[in-house]
C-alpha cells in the first residue's frame, strides 16, 4: 500500500469543497489513515516549499516573459525586473495565501495513490485543467488572474508529486500516532 499527502488549501476550505474534494477519492477506493484541520505557519509553509535559487529563477523568468508579453513594465508594477527577485517576491505570496485560513490536511493510502490522486487533481493552473479532474471542475483561476492580483494562484488542492515527496510530506505534516491502520 502507498500513502500520499493532500492539503485543501484555504480557498477549498472557505468555498466548503472538503467534503466534495474527500468523497471524490473515498468513492475512488482510497483510506483515509490521517486528516486534521490547522492554521499553518511560516516555520511549516518553508519546509514544504523549500526552493532554491534555480526554483526562484525559473519562476522569476517565466513571470517577467508574462508581464512583457502582456506589455506591462515589471519594473514599474512590482518594483523589480530580477527573476530571482521576482520569484521570492511570488513564493512568499504564495506562503500568504498559505496562511490566509485553515488547510484541511490528510494523508490517503492505496495502490498508486500518489498517481491516481495526482491525476485526479489535475494540473496545477485550474485553466488548464481538464473537466472531470478537481480542479478542472470546481475552479477556473489562471497565472494571469494570480499575477496581476499579485497573489498565488487560487487552485483548491496540494498533493504529492512523487512518492519521495509524498513521504516527506506526510513526515512534515503528521506524527506517526496521528496516522491509523485498520481495515476497510
Amino acid at each position: 500500500m502507498e500513502r500520499t499527502f493532500l492539503a485543501v488549501k484555504p480557498d477549498g476550505v472557505k468555498r466548503g469543497m472538503v467534503g466534495e474534494i474527500l468523497s471524490r477519492f473515498e468513492k475512488l477506493g482510497l483510506k483515509i489513515v490521517g486528516m486534521k484541520m490547522v492554521w499553518v505557519d511560516e516555520d511549516l509553509l518553508r519546509k514544504h516549499y523549500d526552493k532554491d535559487e534555480a526554483w526562484f529563477e525559473k519562476v522569476g523568468t517565466r513571470s517577467l516573459e508574462f508581464w512583457k508579453e502582456n506589455g506591462k513594465d515589471p519594473n514599474e508594477d512590482l518594483g523589480t525586473d530580477d527573476p530571482i527577485k521576482l520569484g521570492k517576491m511570488i513564493h512568499q505570496w504564495l506562503l500568504d495565501f498559505m496562511k490566509s485560513g485553515p488547510v484541511v490536511a490528510m494523508v490517503l493510502e492505496g495502490p498508486g495513490s500518489v498517481e491516481i490522486v495526482k491525476k485526479h487533481v489535475g494540473p496545477t493552473y485550474p485553466i488548464d485543467a481538464p473537466p472531470g479532474t478537481i480542479r478542472g471542475d470546481y475552479t477556473y483561476d489562471s497565472p494571469t488572474l494570480s499575477a496581476f492580483g499579485r497573489r498565488a494562484v487560487y487552485n483548491l488542492v496540494h498533493c504529492s508529486g512523487v512518492p519521495i515527496e509524498a513521504e516527506f510530506e506526510i513526515g512534515l505534516w503528521f506524527k506517526e500516532h496521528e496516522l491509523f491502520e485498520y481495515q476497510k
